[in-house]
């Protein structure tokens, strides 16, 4: 059986885990609302997921990871409208912006990706049993509102009491709301908007509320009961919190087991937000490290903990994963396939940290005591074996000289051959005892940010700053 144990919020603990069906995981988390470029904070989200997803796998379980697109909101349309063009268009484009960038990130595909426009008919069956049961009243605007102080449970989550709970903090005070605590279920349509965001219901003409759609998804999906649900620190209120009165509301039954969110990134000690202008896009970070670097930077931080976006933190993350590479460089492992052999001590060490609530930043560091190992003996078996630890949680996954050579500084100034030429160029200078002019090339590579890697035998490799 799985050691392993992971952080619930629902119990403010950390929890065994085990899962409703044995051998099988479904494990539910909150996606992009696709109407911009993904940031550094979407990546730190779906890269958690990323990495309990891998490792939930590499533990033998049967996973289906399910990850939404939320693509019919406020803010779509008002961007769509802005921008002249339909709300298909909008959110296919930026849908595949988001899947060039997770790409990139080595973040693996869910195994479902439902859209909320997909699923109204089922969202409408689950604001019908909410009415059936006291828990939904449709308003004198047209609206459907959620009676929250109907649902017993309510608060559970985020550990708010409704008294606690007052007008105007992040809920939408609406006169036709029998309570301001009250949440919107379906949103009356507006002449305003288009007509490819009205649906037809019982209620009139009208779009669904952003909280019901995760419900309906996930319970198509998953069912009505599931393992793991996931999201941001930001969604535990209100909108897990809503998910969860919505759900159990309607089905009488836990939605999910173990509620799980990451922490937020910060700039400066500030909450990275569009509002506050201290964003990153993941596009923009990219243009200046290379993606690995990107997200073993990620990784160095537990998923729970706040991560301090910086230029200095990315440039300390690249300098320790050229560490990473730099150690299987000249070494050959024998097979481009390798596996973990888990028998072996740092393996065992390795799996203990992730079976601790995924904690990648102590993992990380066996994997640098493996390092340590490697390059005193340059064994083959270590070398496979740092390889097939690293790929777990998506590193290590080029060869040395891909990722050495393949991008820093200096990639666009000079290319491999043009570097291979100069590095030929010194030698022969050294045959001929013109170190002058040796050491020259040596001072114009390294200007341009190019490392050379002399031994006995000669300049055997060569590396980008």
């Amino acid at each position: 059986m799985s050691q392993l144990k992971i952080y619930n919020t629902l119990a403010r603990d950390k929890q065994q885990f085990v899962p409703i069906v044995a051998g099988k995981v479904g494990m539910y988390v909150c996606g992009m609302t696709i109407y911009d470029y993904c940031h550094i904070g979407h990546a730190r989200m779906m890269m958690a997921f990323d990495v309990i997803y891998r490792w939930l796998k590499a533990s033998g379980y049967d996973v289906t990871y399910v990850r939404n697109i939320t693509d019919i909101e406020d803010k779509i349309i008002k961007r769509a409208v802005e921008n002249g063009e339909t709300i298909a268009q909008l959110t296919s484009r930026f849908e595949q912006y988001m899947d060039e960038d997770t790409a990139a990130l080595g973040i693996l595909p869910p195994d479902a990706t439902p859209h909320a426009t997909d699923y109204v008919p089922q969202m409408l069956g689950i604001i019908e049993l909410l009415e059936q049961k006291g828990l939904a009243y449709p308003s004198d605007d047209g609206d459907v509102n959620y009676a929250v102080r109907s649902f017993p449970g309510y608060g559970k989550l985020s550990g708010k009491s409704l008294d606690d709970l007052r007008a105007g903090e992040r809920i939408d005070i609406n006169m036709g709301k029998r309570d301001p605590l009250d949440f919107v279920l379906w949103k009356a349509s507006k002449e305003s908007e288009p007509d490819e965001v009205k649906w037809a219901s019982k209620w009139g003409s009208g779009r669904p509320g952003w909280h019901i759609e995760c419900s309906a998804m996930s319970c198509a999906t998953l069912g009505k009961h599931f393992d793991i649900h996931g999201g941001g620190a930001d969604l535990q209120f209100p909108h897990h919190e809503n998910e969860i009165a919505q759900s159990e509301g309607a089905f009488g039954q836990p939605m999910a087991n173990f509620w799980v969110h990451n922490g937020f990134v910060r700039v400066d000690n500030e909450k990275m937000s569009k509002s506050l202008g201290n964003f990153f896009t993941i596009r923009d970070v990219l243009k200046n490290y290379d993606a690995e670097v990107i997200r073993f930077f990620i990784l160095r931080a537990h998923y729970r903990s706040p991560l301090n976006y910086s230029d200095a933190h990315l440039d300390d993350a690249k300098a320790a994963l050229t560490r990473l590479y730099t150690a299987l460089a000249g070494v050959d492992s024998g097979v481009d396939a390798v596996t973990v052999d888990w028998e072996e001590s740092h393996a065992m060490r390795f799996r203990a940290a992730m079976d601790d609530d995924f904690n990648t930043p102590v993992a990380l560091a066996v994997l640098f005591d493996l390092v340590t190992e490697l390059n005193k003996s340059r064994a083959p078996a270590l070398a496979r074996q740092l390889k097939a630890l690293a790929s777990v949680i998506g590193l290590l996954e080029r060869t040395p000289n891909a990722f050495l050579q393949g991008s820093g500084k200096g990639a666009d100034e000079l290319s491999p051959a043009a570097i291979a030429g100069m590095i030929d160029a010194r030698i022969d200078a050294k045959k001929q005892r013109n170190f002058a002019e040796s050491d020259q090339i040596r001072a114009d590579l390294l200007a341009v940010g190019i490392i050379l890697e002399d031994k006995p035998d000669g300049t055997t490799n060569w590396r980008r700053a």
